[in-house]
Order: C-alpha cells, then sequence, then structure tokens
C-alpha cells in the first residue's frame, strides 16, 4: 500500500505565488526599490550639481537643459530632487531602528511580567500617547536644534508607544498559551524565552504596522524639512524644496509640486507594501 505524500513546495516558488495575489505588495516594492536605487546612485543619476548656485539660470521652467526646472538660486530641481531622497531614506532609517525596538521590547516586557511593572510601563506609553506626535517631535527639534539625526530621534521618541500597546496585547495572550507553559518546561526561560519564543510570534504584526507607519514618518519628516527643523541647507531636501517653492508657486508652480508629488509617491509605495505585507503573513490566505 502506498503511502499518500504532500506535494512539497519550494519557498522560492511560494514566495511567486505569494507575490503573484498581491499586486499591491508587488507595487509598493518596485516604488521603493526606485527611490532606493534613485538614494544610492543619486552621484551617478543626477545631471548637475544639487548645491550649484547659477543665479542667471534662476526659475527657469522644464526644458531639456534642466527637465524639472531651476529654483530660486538656479539649481537643478532633478539633481536635488534626486539627491533628496538621501536625507529622507536615511531618516526613515533611524527611526525604524530606534522606534521599533523601543516599542516592542517595552511591549513584550508589560505583557509578559504584567503586575506592577506593566502597569507602570503602560501608564508611561499613555503618557507618550497623549501628546500630538508631530507637534512633541517639532518641540524636541525646537530644543535640540535641526539636524537629520536629531529630526529621527525626536520622531523615534514620539512613535515607540503604539508598537508598545499592540506587542504587550499579543503577548499578554501569549503568556497564558500551552506554547509558552511547554517551553518553560523543558527549561527555556528569561530572555531567551521573550526573543527567541515570543518575539518572532509578536514579530509579523509589528512588521506591518511599520510599513504602514512608514508613510506617516516620510511626511513627518517633509513637516520637519518645511519648517525649516529638519537637515540643514543647502542640502537637499524634499521638505525644504516645498518650502522654497511655495514662495513662487503662483508663477513657478512646478518647483514645489515636483518635491510634492515625490513625497505623495514614496508615501503611497509604503502604503501599498504594508498592504501587500499583511495579505503575505495572513495565515488565512494558505
Amino acid at each position: 500500500m502506498s503511502a499518500l505524500t504532500t506535494p512539497q513546495i519550494s519557498p522560492a516558488r511560494w514566495l511567486r505565488l505569494r507575490l503573484s495575489r498581491s499586486p499591491s505588495l508587488t507595487t509598493g516594492a518596485a516604488i521603493i526599490l526606485i527611490v532606493l536605487f534613485m538614494a544610492i546612485f543619486a552621484p551617478w543619476l543626477a545631471p548637475y550639481d544639487p548645491t550649484l548656485q547659477e543665479t542667471a539660470n534662476r526659475l527657469m521652467a522644464p526644458s531639456q537643459q534642466h527637465w524639472l526646472g531651476t529654483d530660486a538660486f538656479g539649481r537643478d530641481i532633478l539633481s536635488r530632487l534626486i539627491y533628496g531622497a538621501r536625507p529622507t531614506l536615511l531618516l526613515v532609517l533611524f527611526v525604524v531602528l530606534l522606534m521599533a525596538p523601543v516599542g516592542i521590547t517595552i511591549g513584550i516586557l508589560a505583557g509578559y511580567l504584567g503586575g506592577f511593572v506593566e502597569r507602570s510601563l503602560m501608564r508611561i506609553t499613555d503618557i507618550v500617547m497623549s501628546f500630538p506626535r508631530l507637534l512633541l517631535a517639532f518641540a524636541f527639534v525646537a530644543i535640540m536644534g535641526p539636524g537629520l539625526l536629531n529630526g529621527a530621534l525626536a520622531l523615534a521618541l514620539t512613535s515607540w508607544p503604539a508598537y508598545a500597546r499592540q506587542a504587550r496585547a499579543e503577548t499578554a495572550k501569549l503568556a497564558k498559551s500551552d506554547y509558552l507553559a511547554a517551553a518553560e518546561m523543558v527549561g527555556i526561560k528569561g530572555p531567551r524565552l521573550l526573543f527567541g519564543h515570543v518575539l518572532p510570534l509578536v514579530l509579523p504584526s509589528a512588521v506591518i504596522r511599520l510599513a504602514l507607519d512608514l508613510s506617516g514618518i516620510i511626511l513627518a519628516a517633509a513637516g520637519l524639512g518645511f519648517l525649516g527643523l529638519g537637515v540643514r541647507p543647502p542640502t537637499a531636501e524634499w521638505g525644504s524644496m516645498v518650502a522654497d517653492g511655495t514662495q513662487v508657486i503662483f508663477d513657478q508652480w512646478w518647483i514645489a509640486a515636483t518635491p510634492g508629488f515625490a513625497i505623495l509617491i514614496t508615501s503611497f509605495g509604503f502604503n501599498l507594501l504594508a498592504d501587500g505585507l499583511r495579505d503575505l503573513m495572513d495565515p488565512r490566505n494558505d
């Protein structure tokens, strides 16, 4: 009698099948990869020096020489747009490395330990959440001074509570499960239990939330640049480019519209990526 066998699917084929079922994931990933490619290879893609000022060519309309025109200092907008992806993505990277680990760690500790530790950590989380995130970030940057790292630190310090609350709720359910009880019975305790067994189960939902929050982080970073609290001039940055364009928006609208469109497309790409990751990690789609 022959045994029934289940056909095995290779990880690569499984991923291709999932991607084919999630056009939003494919589209979002493509947009983010294009922006990332643009930021990495900016010195080779940009036709001009992004900080080069040519007052004789100021406020030029789009032409064959300057595809997207020039700003009030005669700088090529296309070159500044390409280079402007760098500080935006760097700030996003810094925020991700600071925000998600802090929030997830606090949530796991609160959900697993419970009692006084949980109440204390969650009250601190509630206090931070009670402040408007963007206004609190502006206050931090105003105190610490403008700059890429200070902006990332300000956004990270005001964005972690959502991850803490989500991780705490999931960990509290896992703490009563047979899975963790069995792990403790074989001697797995302490950090090894929390970060070796609880963290992998909490991480998927945190990754989805993180991908969705990245669009908001980009908008917040652009807001800091718009108010002059981001990277220092003359460094190209999308938010500061929009601010420069608002002074002549009725006559030379493309100066503000071009970086604004870049912010819109990048945020849209992260939203599509988050939606696709939700479909990819949802076990009901197996």
